[in-house]
């Protein structure tokens, strides 16, 4: 898959598929004879298409820009906002060719790029963007990351309440000017509208009726050419793209839950190596270990405890629960040794990593003692716990069940396990239908400590699946917001880290790492820790078909 992480269901949705490695049923697409000629359903040249792995989902929203929650292939191949990443991971303009910020730090000028255009030829302006992002922050889309994205502009939270029919930050001074009225400065606002929240869609078409989804009128480089939906997806490219052309012409992305056997098959150019198969690719005897490819992710796995609901709104539990986990354990004997340990919030990449932390660790001896001294008293005092997870049934796969032996051994509890189709369960999750413990995740969208503390642990923010709440904690995030020393803010940052493994709203697991194989014909490919439409940088040296 093209890395569609964004907040994961840690256990189910993630490791799950990885460790599972099965796939659907072969079908007759994107078939090449011996010769590299194509056959089959997505019939394209061989040396002009890019085979990828994905998958598709029956919820309309992980479609729409304004409600996905993850930085998926589609989206990052249909859609675009103002700015952009690199290969090198560096902001660049995208649709704005330029920018401009006031003095004080909190008004933005953006430039739109006068060829930019929509897929199907009409110009993008500046109320294009105006029309997006008030659509994005209105109450009938129901977004769950618009107010993480948006909010710092001036009028957002008020259309996001309701009190506002638009947002008054926002201005088109003409059709090639949007000028941002932020709340406060912070040098992290670029950042935030690389995310699909910020991207721009085209008003006549998403209000073309309910199914606009399946006839994106985008502005990325990629567009829609077939769908068959849970099968295949066949995009060429946007011929009225703003910028360079992408080398590739074709991509088709088949659907996969995590065989390698279509890599092997020459059936995809590029592929995530699950836990499955993870022994196997590292062997430098496997003829595919000379295509792999691997880095540190920007991720942290945890989970967390919803604090409104007993007994995890006692403090004690929660580090009962916390010291009652053995990481180095579960990461050896389930995963493989194929993750670090996350011992706090922010991975090790990350600015702000601190190796003084003062954590958790695992200590089932404290744990019990803790146990005995909340309010609860004991295990025989603690209501009924259940944990929600993603999937189907009553399929317990063995991450979920490793997690929940440890807290039965260790403390004496018994657990239940609940189980919401994939598909709805950021949904779900968000409407707080849910138990007192959450499988959750967070993979940065921009590298700052910011996109972690204050966008999970703030308790004014939808994220906040703890419905965590700390005033002293509040207060320093948005201190840091504004702060302009550096040093200083990446110090306040470790502070909050500091309160929050303290107060234990969430048990932190892994740091995951990222593998993949790569074929050797396809050429310039960095495996990035955040997600970002690298396609377009990609080319196919056809002499090296197979």
């Amino acid at each position: 898959m093209m890395r569609s992480i964004k907040i994961f269901t840690f256990i189910p949705l993630l490791l799950g598929l990885l460790l599972n490695g099965s796939s659907f049923p072969d079908t007759d697409f994107n078939v090449y004879d011996k010769a590299n000629q194509p056959v089959g359903l997505a019939a394209t040249p061989r040396g002009e298409t890019l085979l990828l792995e994905g998958s598709d989902s029956s919820n309309p929203r992980d479609y729409d820009p304004a409600t996905i929650v993850s930085n998926g292939a589609r989206t990052l191949l249909l859609f675009s906002g103002l700015v952009s990443y690199n290969q090198q991971l560096q902001l660049v303009p995208e649709i704005a060719e330029s920018w401009d910020i006031s003095a004080d730090g909190t008004i933005y000028t953006f430039k739109i790029r006068e060829n930019a255009k929509f897929q199907d030829g009409k110009d993008i302006s500046a109320q294009d963007f105006i029309y997006s992002w008030e659509r994005a922050a209105s109450p009938k889309t129901n977004s769950s990351t618009a107010a993480t994205y948006l909010s710092d502009i001036v009028g957002v939270k008020e259309m996001l309440s309701g009190e506002a029919d638009h947002i008054s930050g926002l201005q088109a001074v003409d059709d090639h000017t949007l000028q941002v009225t932020i709340d406060a400065p912070k040098s992290y606002f670029l950042y935030k509208l690389v995310y699909p929240t910020a991207y721009v869609v085209d008003k006549e078409n998403v209000e073309s009726g309910d199914d606009w989804y399946k006839r994106p009128n985008g502005s990325g480089a990629y567009r829609l050419k077939e769908w068959k939906p849970f099968v295949y997806s066949l995009y060429e490219i946007n011929p009225y793209y703003y910028l360079d052309s992408p080398a590739i012409r074709y991509i088709t992305i088949k659907q996969e839950t995590g065989s390698l056997l279509s890599y092997e098959n020459n059936s995809t150019d590029i592929h995530y190596v699950g836990l499955a198969n993870l022994e196997r690719v590292l062997d430098p005897k496997e003829p595919m270990h000379q295509d792999l490819v691997s880095d540190v992710d920007l991720c942290t796995g945890y989970i967390s405890f919803d604090v409104n609901q007993p007994p995890f709104d006692d403090v004690k539990v929660r580090q009962a629960f916390t010291l009652a986990f053995d990481r180095q354990k579960y990461i050896h004997v389930v995963l493989h040794d194929a993750s670090l340990p996350a011992k706090g919030l922010y991975p090790p990449a990350l600015p702000g990593y601190n190796t003084q932390l003062k954590t958790l660790d695992y200590d089932p001896d404290q744990a019990k003692r803790l146990l005995t001294e909340s309010k609860y008293g004991s295990a025989a005092g603690l209501p009924p716990i259940t944990f929600t997870q993603g999937g189907l049934g009553y399929y317990v796969n063995s991450e979920t069940a490793a997690m929940v032996q440890m807290w039965q051994q260790n403390l004496g509890i018994t657990i239940n396990i609940e189980s919401i189709d994939s598909n709805n369960y950021y949904d779900e999750i968000y409407s707080g239908n849910h138990g007192q413990i959450i499988g959750n995740g967070w993979c940065a969208d921009y590298p700052d400590p910011e996109n972690f503390a204050d966008v999970l642990f703030h308790s004014g923010n939808s994220n906040n699946l703890s419905n965590y709440s700390n005033p002293d904690l509040d207060k320093l995030l948005e201190d840091a917001r504004v702060e302009q020393d550096t040093e200083k803010r990446i110090q306040m940052y470790q502070q909050a880290e500091q309160i929050i493994v303290d107060d234990a709203p969430a048990l932190f697991t892994t740091h995951s790492l990222s593998y993949q194989v790569v074929k050797p014909y396809i050429k310039g490919y960095v495996l990035t820790p955040i997600d970002f439409p690298f396609v377009r940088y990609l080319s196919i040296d056809a002499s090296l078909l197979p």
